[in-house]
């Protein structure tokens, strides 16, 4: 693989373009970064861990008629991927309450959602990500037709039942997850990452975290916490 000139760089990973068409390469950086970037540092490995759990779960939804954009891994840090057109929107599942859910509505923290919640944002650093409404979405912002959202919904359900599985059966509960979509053509994909770094995740018999609260809240050592996540996955992976 000839990894071509640059074609996009967010908080913690690289686009890139490469001698395949229709194809991208992707770089996992070692920085993190949290609360708008204002908290960030760069810890060694880090974009390898990231890399490595994101090739297994797209892995995974694949083997469950999940359409992605990942084709392989490319090196410990890297994936090539499909080249999306992508949606300017962050799909949350939320199957407990967590995190903004209960800074920002009277949801206490810990509290089982059932059926899940689904939050969208629209993807704007400058304007902090917004919550949206299905109207906003598709009447005033015309990012897809009232059609696609539902599916983009129904896909996003979907993952959160098979991650929920699978978690579950590494000793890990999925509390919540971000998912992002994208076009090729007519079809819509998931996209960029399902990490540590866009997961919430508790140990299900401590109820620890193991996911980026740590190094957001200071709750302890972050890479090893990403470390044994990796761990879990890399063995659950036979699992699937």
């Amino acid at each position: 693989m000839n990894q071509g000139e640059p074609v996009y760089s967010g908080k913690a990973k690289s686009l890139y373009r490469t001698d395949t068409p229709g194809q991208l390469y992707v770089r996992f950086r070692d920085d993190i970064t949290a609360f708008d970037g204002e908290k960030k540092d760069v810890l060694t490995s880090k974009g390898s861990l990231n890399a490595m759990v994101s090739a297994k779960i797209f892995s995974l939804l694949e083997d469950h008629g999940i359409p992605t954009h990942f084709v392989r891994m490319e090196g410990d840090c890297g994936m090539i991927v499909r080249d999306l057109r992508m949606i300017p929107l962050e799909v949350i599942v939320r199957n407990i309450a967590a995190g903004s859910l209960s800074r920002n509505y009277p949801v206490p923290e810990g509290m089982p959602l059932d059926p899940p919640v689904i939050v969208i944002d629209y993807k704007d650093n400058a304007r902090h990500d917004p919550m949206l409404n299905d109207d906003i979405i598709v009447t005033a912002l015309r990012l897809v037709s009232r059609e696609e959202l539902a599916g983009i919904k129904a896909l996003a359900l979907k993952v959160n039942e098979i991650l929920r599985r699978f978690f579950a059966d590494i000793g890990i509960t999925l509390v919540d997850f971000k998912l992002e979509f994208g076009r090729d053509a007519d079809r819509i994909f998931v996209g960029d990452e399902i990490s540590m770094d866009s997961m919430r995740l508790w140990d299900a018999a401590t109820g620890v975290s193991l996911d980026k609260d740590v190094y957001r809240l200071g709750k302890g050592d972050v890479l090893e916490v990403y470390r044994e996540v990796a761990g879990r996955v890399r063995t659950g992976d036979g699992q699937k």
